[in-house]
């Protein structure tokens, strides 16, 4: 049985992970017959927002603990993570990707992404086994990896944003997927455009089929 990583940033939308990718990601996964293991970094996150508001809270939120809830508790430290023990890397979208994992949502194009997340990207290309970004997670993917051409639908500020840190973009629609065969990167824009959650599902059982044939 395959056995896939899924690298959770937090659990909401505005501050972690995008929940119905993420859930719908392990069921793709489940249902093409592979098994799945959550990890998330051990880190505080960048803020806290109310989903029922949109206003940031004044309190501190570990991403690991909260990204423990979409795990229903069976999550792991990212720093845990081998690409030897694993086939294939798929990280859902959500804005903790790119507030939690990297700073783009704060520095745009000049965003750090975190040294375990670097990492953890490098060493699965370096074994040369296959990574799915949904949603906003291909632009921290190209901020590691520079040359690759993926899609995140047709925002244009951040297709631009790709195209400055040296990636192409392709754009799409809901469901479709661009896939980069030189790094075997596999992405979809998911919720990047204005989606219902049917349409997260297919983008999500397409990654994961296709991530799934590369391995």
């Amino acid at each position: 049985m395959k056995n896939i990583a899924v690298v959770l940033s937090g659990s909401g939308v505005y501050d972690g992970a995008e929940i119905h990718e993420a859930t719908l990601t392990m069921l793709a996964i489940a249902q093409q017959g592979a098994k799945y293991q959550c990890f998330a970094p051990d880190i505080n996150q960048a803020h806290v927002v109310n989903h029922l508001t949109g206003e940031e809270m004044h309190e501190i939120r570990n991403v690991l603990v909260e990204a423990a809830r979409i795990a229903r508790g069976n999550i792991k430290p990212l720093t845990e993570y081998k690409a030897s023990d694993f086939d294939a890397i798929i990280f859902p979208g959500g804005f903790g990707a790119a507030k939690n994992l990297c700073t783009f949502a704060f520095d745009g194009t000049d965003c750090i992404v975190i040294p375990e997340v670097e990492e953890v990207i490098r060493d699965t290309v370096k074994a040369k086994k296959p990574i799915g970004a949904l949603c906003i997670s291909p632009v921290l993917v190209t901020k590691v990896l520079g040359d690759v051409e993926v899609t995140i639908g047709d925002d244009q500020g951040t297709v631009d944003a790709i195209i400055e840190l040296g990636g192409k973009h392709k754009k799409t629609t809901h469901g479709e997927v661009i896939i980069d065969k030189k790094y075997k990167l596999v992405t979809t824009p998911c919720y990047m455009l204005d989606a219902t959650i049917d349409q997260i599902a297919n983008g999500a059982q397409n990654v994961v089929k296709k991530v799934l044939e590369m391995t």
